[in-house]
């Protein structure tokens, strides 16, 4: 049996007990990203957010994202800018009423990569231009991630390895905290354009803790069949 296939088998198991716990505060995101290599410059990101209230069908939100980024250096010091579309779909406090939001979204951001021995770390900077039907927040994002591989010493083929992150919202108007996401998982790396995580997030926000199981798939896949 393969490491990818026990992989798989360990989300499977895992899957059951949440889809049991409809009415559980844990919530579920399945997520995509995807990062297009251009050239040795440019790029092109995007990404599929699908959030539930609970385990899959309680629709909590939709996010399409997309954006083009330049590299500052080799394969690092991105700069990017992009647009997001957002559907929410909250309830209504004390009813079992919901109400849908669109929001539209420009954002920059700027990612620099580095690592120390094992440890892969990336530093994200995003600002954001929210359009919310008749509102229009500016909002600040800090989001620093750790990846450890644990089976090899590099993110290669086959490595199984820890993922973490914490990323903070501050919005540039009062009140000035909106959340913070704290985040823990496994990952898998199929190879080198594909890799898969499951996690659990803690979103902290309005005086609340709620937790998200999420299953994450990365694909890198390059547009020039000569950078496969």
């Amino acid at each position: 049996m393969t490491l990818v296939t026990k992989f798989y088998i360990a989300i499977l198991f895992f899957l059951p007990s949440l889809a049991c716990a409809q009415k559980s505060e844990v919530g579920n995101w399945f997520i995509y990203f995807g990062n297009q290599k251009i050239n040795d410059k440019w790029n092109w990101h995007n990404e599929i957010q699908y959030r539930n209230f609970n385990s899959v069908g309680d629709i909590e939100q939709l996010l399409l994202r997309t954006g083009v980024g330049y590299n500052l250096t080799n394969n690092n010091n991105n700069i990017l800018l992009g647009y997001g579309f957002i559907h929410s779909e909250p309830y209504i406090s004390g009813t079992n009423i919901k109400k849908n939001i669109n929001e539209h979204r420009i954002y920059q951001q700027f990612l620099t990569k580095h690592s120390i021995n094992r440890v892969n770390i990336a530093h994200r900077y995003r600002i954001e231009e929210r359009f919310i039907e008749d509102d229009f927040i500016v909002r600040l994002r800090y989001f620093l991630s750790l990846n450890v591989p644990i089976n090899k010493k590099e993110m290669t083929k086959n490595a199984i390895y820890l993922s973490a992150y914490n990323e903070i919202f501050l919005n540039a108007k009062k009140p000035v905290f909106d959340r913070n996401r704290l985040y823990g998982g496994v990952g898998f790396v199929i190879n080198k354009n594909f890799r898969v995580e499951t996690a659990i997030m803690t979103q902290i926000f309005e005086n609340k803790n709620r937790p998200q199981f999420q299953l994450v798939l990365f694909n890198n896949l390059p547009f020039k069949n000569n950078q496969l």
